[in-house]
């Protein structure tokens, strides 16, 4: 598979005949193509798997396994990524909305999780315009952001909490920004339901 900065192209074997392979070239917008990934490749969504995984395994490392705060944490981190993946199979913004909503409460309640962690502990909490928390906020520009580029702070329980306190504000603020568009999307346009409705009156109408 080959990229460019202008298109995509997709290279597909159609089928093996006498020992010739046919193959036929396909160019696509490029923009495209990636409007189309789905949910997976939105950056609220690509940071949420990244704050589970590293929730895991900071839980694992720093938090007593058989503590009911260990078990909260991994499911705060879990809902967080799964409501995003549910909401968007809605056919309602509504529903979108609601499952949103309740990503963004469940990485509220892992942020202040992370937070408490540090306070009883008495260790810093980073401010952010500091130059570790700056470090941590430029991890989301990489090209291809992933666990891996987090890895590095789970080796300390100061560096792996504020690493997070930093990667999950960040996810907030992009959740802040796609429920307050879906809420003037909802008001403007109406639900799922209602434009049903209104496509079976015009229906009705045009008998």
């Amino acid at each position: 598979m080959l990229r460019n900065s202008f298109c995509h192209v997709l290279i597909v074997i159609l089928a093996v005949k006498s020992g010739k392979i046919k193959i036929i070239m396909v160019i696509l917008d490029y923009k495209g193509y990636k409007e189309n990934k789905g949910y997976k490749s939105l950056p609220f969504y690509v940071q949420s798997e990244i704050i589970y995984d590293f929730t895991v395994e900071f839980c694992d490392r720093y938090v007593d396994k058989r503590s009911r705060t260990h078990d909260q944490m991994v499911q705060s981190g879990r809902s967080g990524k799964q409501n995003i993946a549910e909401g968007y199979l809605q056919k309602s913004i509504e529903g979108k909305l609601k499952l949103l909503g309740v990503s963004r409460g469940s990485l509220e309640e892992l942020l202040n999780d992370y937070q408490d962690f540090l306070r009883q502990r008495g260790l810093p909490l980073w401010k952010p315009d500091s130059s570790k928390a700056q470090a941590v906020r430029r991890l989301v520009y990489n090209d291809y952001n992933s666990y891996k580029n987090y890895k590095v702070y789970i080796s300390g329980p100061e560096e792996a909490a504020n690493c997070m306190v930093c990667l999950i504000n960040q996810t907030n603020q992009l959740l802040d920004q796609k429920l307050r568009w879906l809420e003037e999307k909802f008001v403007k346009e109406g639900g799922f339901r209602e434009n049903l409705f209104k496509k079976r009156l015009e229906y009705r109408k045009s008998l």
